[in-house]
């Protein structure tokens, strides 16, 4: 008997960078949950719509995105691996149609501010945002849309059969996307083996503390691959602090873990899975 097909929630459609991930990490063979928003895509995984989600969480241009960090915490989601997608934003159009016919580009507002610099040389194009890069691409080829534009990825290109226009437009050529592979808290897998680790902590409101934090994690030959602030809604002034740590010695992470909560430090493992950088 064939086994269910894995279903993986995603945000946005087929065509999307995230659907790109989704491929990558686990083949053609799953089930793919369309979502229009983040929210949505972490409602899916809570209602077990979804068996897991792939949640974009930084951007090496744009930096963290913060509301998906609470998300993922309010959520009690657990981060069970990742994956660094090169993005690379193309302008597509329908068939046959040049640069000087686009009246406006529509596309997600990161990929609007990730392209800002080659539309500067298009005065004659207006920008707008909308919720998803290969929606509009989906939408520009199911409603013949002549004159409109999208920046989305090569495979939506593909996806939906429009002409690109002009390749590799995003200002930073060298720019990346962290994704990270989320999963119900209480259905997170054992893990067998792994050199990084995500967590939340709160600091102990005391004077340096932050400093010692750092010099215990430091002399555990804890590698900070990320550190983020958020401030603590219902505690004014105190910050919750989330940190990715890569290590070569497991022991070393799960007795800093041990020192720093016995320092009455408060601390959430959101993940604890195998580096991919």
């Amino acid at each position: 008997m064939k086994s269910p097909q894995q279903r993986v929630a995603i945000q946005g459609i087929k065509g999307s960078y995230h659907y790109q991930v989704a491929l990558n990490k686990f083949g053609s063979e799953i089930n793919v949950v369309e979502c229009l928003s983040f929210s949505e895509l972490v409602r899916k995984i809570i209602n077990e719509e979804a068996d897991i989600g792939v949640l974009a969480l930084e951007n090496s241009i744009a930096g963290a995105i913060l509301p998906n960090y609470d998300l993922m915490d309010r959520n009690n989601l657990s981060i069970i691996g990742e994956f660094y997608l090169p993005i690379a934003h193309q302008l597509m159009a329908l068939k046959g149609q040049s640069i000087e016919d686009i009246k406006e580009v529509r596309s997600h507002p990161m990929a609007l501010l990730q392209c800002k610099a080659f539309f500067e040389h298009y005065p004659h194009i207006k920008l707008i945002e909308d919720l998803d890069t290969a929606a509009v691409a989906k939408t520009i080829s199911d409603k013949k849309l002549k004159g409109v534009g999208a920046i989305a990825g090569k495979s939506a290109a593909e996806f939906y059969q429009l002409d690109i226009l002009a390749s590799d437009i995003q200002t930073i050529k060298n720019n990346f996307t962290r994704f990270c592979i989320v999963q119900k808290e209480n259905k997170a897998r054992e893990k067998d083996s792994f050199d990084k680790a995500s967590i939340k902590l709160i600091i102990k409101n005391e004077p340096g503390s932050l400093a010692k934090v750092l010099t215990t994690m430091s002399e555990h030959n804890l590698d900070l691959s990320k550190i983020q602030s958020l401030p603590v809604i219902d505690e004014p002034w105190n910050y919750a602090f989330f940190i990715d740590m890569i290590f070569n010695n497991v022991n070393d992470y799960h007795e800093t873990i041990e020192i720093l909560t016995n320092r009455g430090h408060k601390i959430k493992v959101l993940g604890e899975y195998k580096n991919t950088k």
